[in-house]
């Protein structure tokens, strides 16, 4: 096995559902902090707790975004220590509230633009990534390496379509219903801001936590119901 087959089974045997690798080159490089490579790592989420969100999140899903999180933070530390010790640098982010800018509600790098140069899948109306095995229903992470490794073909149209699933559900009519492509705007397609408010509402009221939690546009997504109906 070469270093790229090693890398993924060792995330694979410990609990990563998909890696992908990604070529950043064509990203300035400041923003992946002078490394040329990003490796996408994806968790998914239960989908039989996925299919209990109706009017927001759940206590369970709550725990199973913590699980997932917990997880990829795990497989990350793993990722950059293995890679390291073969002489190569390497940096992780965790899988969320990374480099947060309160004014823009954005980082320099999101996870799901490494996993969209890593191929995974593409950005939604909602703005989530959606891969074609688990829809939505997947949180992912991000590991920075100048280590020469095959990358994968990266993915820079959507497959969303006509649908609208997640427009006529989100409860904050946060979502502008636009397509998205590579190198469209986040802004473009929907109002960080309002989407954090609602969801913090709802969190409050139905979990009673303080935190950016709804899931309705991803139990919505018709990716999403495939891999909820196929499980």
């Amino acid at each position: 096995m070469n270093f790229a087959d090693i890398l993924n089974a060792l995330l694979k045997t410990n609990g990563a559902d998909v890696v992908g690798i990604a070529d950043l080159s064509e990203i300035t490089p400041e923003t992946r902090d002078g490394l040329p490579i990003g490796i996408s790592i994806g968790v998914a989420l239960d989908p039989q707790v996925i299919s209990e969100i109706r009017d927001g999140p759940t206590r369970r899903y709550y725990e199973e975004y913590e699980r997932a999180n917990n997880l990829l933070d795990t497989l990350g530390n793993q990722a950059t220590r293995f890679i390291k010790d073969q002489g190569h640098q390497a940096k992780w982010f965790a899988a969320t509230n990374v480099d947060i800018d309160s004014e823009t509600l954005s980082t320099r790098l999101p996870h799901k633009t490494t996993a969209t140069f890593a191929g995974l899948g593409w950005i939604g109306k909602c703005t989530l990534l959606v891969t074609r095995e688990f829809g939505s229903a997947i949180r992912i992470t991000t590991v920075l390496t100048d280590a020469e490794l095959p990358v994968n073909e990266p993915v820079s149209q959507s497959l969303c379509g006509n649908c609208t699933a997640c427009v006529n559900a989100c409860p904050g009519n946060t979502i502008s219903g636009k397509d998205w492509q590579a190198g469209v705007p986040r802004d473009f397609m929907y109002d960080a801001f309002a989407c954090q408010k609602t969801a913090r509402q709802i969190a409050a009221t139905q979990v009673g936590i303080q935190l950016t939690l709804c899931g309705i546009c991803i139990n919505v997504c018709p990716w999403t119901q495939k891999y909820v109906t196929k499980a």
